[in-house]
């Protein structure tokens, strides 16, 4: 493994990395705004695993070969662009048709759940190709060839970014929750922060559709 110096250079690079506001922080913040922290601190760990599937494709060079292949890097990019936006106008439009719920008086929808909001969350994350990019960017630039195993190498490190990607979407869904708590008696104010996350998300997939394929 790299010395203490390289993990150390690691560790801070992948903190603020993880703190840089992402897909994964807008939709784990519309889902905490939506149907409370349980299924804010779900989706967390749907885009940690989505984040896991991309740290394992990295260290087999599957990631490389998507990357590589202009087609395969177009089909994924434009199927995670696709969904962003999907997940993004229904957050929108929820947002808006709960509100105009508490204004008649009639109940909102009920929350998604857990398990709903748990396995979006994977998709989030493991449909874009941009997190794909970053980890074969990022990860190999501390990786010692000389420790040997550099699959390994590259699967802990990704492991710990993915960690420290699903810390910070822990605590954005606590944020979130305790925003949502306070901002109880205030409905107005839970339907924009909803409707801000879901735009949000659709300028993400918007940009993401629009994106080119990273050089290798």
């Amino acid at each position: 493994m790299p010395d203490i110096t390289q993990v150390a250079l690691f560790l801070v690079a992948a903190f603020v990395l993880a703190i840089t506001p992402g897909p994964g922080i807008f939709y784990v913040a519309a889902r905490t705004l939506a149907g409370g922290r349980a299924e804010g601190i779900a989706s967390s760990f749907g885009t940690g695993l989505g984040g896991m599937v991309h740290v394992l494709a990295g260290s087999l060079g599957v990631s490389a070969i998507v990357l590589a292949s202009a087609e395969l890097f177009t089909v994924l990019k434009l199927l995670g662009a696709a969904y962003l936006v999907w997940i993004g106008f229904r957050t929108f439009q929820a947002a808006r048709r709960d509100g105009m719920a508490a204004l008649a008086g009639e109940t909102a929808a009920p929350p998604v759940g857990a398990r709903r909001a748990f396995r979006e969350g994977v998709l989030v994350e493991a449909l874009n190709p941009k997190t794909a990019a970053f980890f074969l960017a990022f990860v190999p630039q501390f990786v010692d060839p000389a420790a040997g195993n550099v699959a390994l190498q590259f699967a802990v490190l990704g492991s710990i970014s993915v960690a420290l990607n699903t810390l910070a979407d822990v605590v954005v869904a606590f944020a979130a929750g305790g925003i949502r708590d306070g901002a109880a008696a205030r409905p107005g104010l839970i339907r924009r922060l909803r409707e801000g996350s879901g735009a949000a998300m659709i300028m993400l997939g918007l940009g993401l559709a629009l994106a080119g394929r990273p050089s290798t």
